[in-house]
């Protein structure tokens, strides 16, 4: 899951969307969870809650056609 890309990718932040920002459990025991399963000691990368709630993936879509252009 979230650890596996964070031991791959070692990203500054990952941002939930959809669904999955709504569930406050992730932002707690998830954290948790993900720092007991990172290959680093130190656990600095941010998980964070998207801002357009759970649209974000269709406002994405949609602007996706306007990068092409």
């Amino acid at each position: 899951g979230v650890s596996n890309v964070i031991n791959i990718l070692d990203p500054d932040a990952v941002v939930l969307g959809g669904g999955l920002s709504n569930i406050p459990f992730l932002y707690t025991e998830g954290i948790q969870s993900i720092k007991d399963h990172v290959f680093s000691d130190e656990f600095e990368t941010k998980i964070l809650k998207n801002k357009l709630g759970d649209s974000s993936g269709v406002f994405g879509a949609a602007l996706l056609p306007r990068e092409t252009e």
